[in-house]
């Protein structure tokens, strides 16, 4: 299956095919022509699925058309996601996606002056990219109106879970027209996920695309047996070791984050970390340098990380045993992209066994012990 059986118009799969992109991914191939066709989609998928192109090219398609008569003005499509890095993310494939069309598009979110952002929507934006906090806060201000939504995207609806902004997104739905399209994403779905999946969806096709058996698969897994004050060591002995490797560390916590990146540097190891409590200005350098390979290690928590789209990726280091087995699958599965070889790393302290437990459980796999 190729992008043009897809049916997809001219403009855009002239921007895929200059972008090398020929084939899609199974999510793409699944949603693609569902969305088209204007149904609902519940879909179940990951980061780094290609699911940001399953909604963006159809979204696309469907505004780029002749418009009809006594049409209004205003945003037509609405994409809400939890963080900013991702807001970013989106809006850069829609500027891809729909540079060989009128479509203007435009991204807003917190922590940053909201001056420019609002002069953006003044000039008129079809699509607009949106955190949760920035979005009711220039609605409140009547910057933005959202009474002329054909098209709604509600992306990592999990992650809005786990940062507490469900309560927001219950305040923007009665905002909404009952006429629209709604793509409805999460890479889990928790009780009350599943209950706000059904309060916004009409009839929707339900599409699940689960690479985590692919990633547990085509990943090569590694784990240490570490006792906590030794981890940081290990870390450095590690790092010393894959010298021309870019490498993403996860840390559990954002203070931990710090922490190690503080010791690395010691260490004459440059890296940044990249959280919550770092500012916008300080997380866009940070990844800006280790996407352009300026700086090769990234210390980051699993939410910053939902941000970090790197097709090189290739190690990256569980410093932390995540919470949540399947928090691990989302970690590893972000090397090893796109054919490529990826190796993950994981050091597991005593007090972590029942997390590695857990994992080998869900994965299916005994992770193989490496002396250190």
């Amino acid at each position: 299956m190729t992008f043009k059986e897809l049916k997809i118009s001219e403009p855009i799969l002239k921007a895929l095919t200059d972008k090398g992109y020929q084939t899609p991914t199974p999510i793409q191939e699944q949603a693609i022509p569902v969305a088209i066709d204007g149904r609902d989609i519940l879909g179940i998928a990951q980061t780094g699925t290609g699911k940001t192109a399953a909604f963006a090219i159809p979204i696309i398609q469907m505004l780029n058309q002749p418009r009809a008569k006594g049409a209004r003005n205003g945003i037509k499509a609405l994409i809400l996601t939890p963080t900013r890095e991702l807001a970013i993310q989106i809006d850069d494939c829609f500027g891809e996606y729909s540079r060989n069309t009128n479509l203007r598009h435009a991204v807003i979110f917190g922590g940053v002056n909201q001056r420019p952002q609002v002069n953006q929507l003044k000039n008129g934006v079809d699509i607009l990219t949106a955190t949760p906090g920035r979005l009711l806060d220039l609605i409140a201000q009547k910057h933005i109106s959202l009474s002329n939504i054909s098209h709604f995207v509600l992306d990592e609806a999990d992650r809005m879970l786990d940062m507490g902004f469900v309560h927001d997104i219950k305040r923007l739905l009665p905002l909404l027209p009952k006429q629209r399209q709604t793509l409805f994403f999460s890479a889990t779905m928790p009780a009350a996920i599943t209950k706000l999946s059904k309060t916004i969806l009409y009839k929707p096709v339900r599409i699940e695309v689960t690479p985590a058996s692919s990633a547990v698969d085509t990943v090569e897994q590694h784990l240490y047996y570490v006792e906590k004050p030794e981890k940081s060591n290990l870390l450095f002995n590690v790092l010393q070791k894959v010298q021309s490797k870019s490498v993403l560390v996860f840390s559990r916590t954002k203070h931990g984050a710090d922490k190690i990146a503080r010791v690395l540097n010691k260490k004459g190891i440059g890296c940044e970390a990249i959280h919550g409590n770092k500012s916008q200005n300080a997380r866009q350098r940070a990844l800006t340098n280790f996407k352009s390979g300026k700086t090769r290690v990234i210390i980051a928590t699993d939410i910053a990380a939902r941000g970090i789209d790197i097709t090189d990726l290739e190690m990256v280091i569980n410093y932390d045993l995540p919470d949540v087995a399947e928090t691990y699958v989302h970690r590893i599965g972000r090397t090893g992209r796109a054919g490529k070889t990826g190796t993950a790393l994981s050091f597991c302290a005593p007090d972590e066994r029942v997390m590695l437990n857990d994992i080998q459980k869900l994965t299916g796999k005994k992770l193989s012990s490496v002396i250190s």
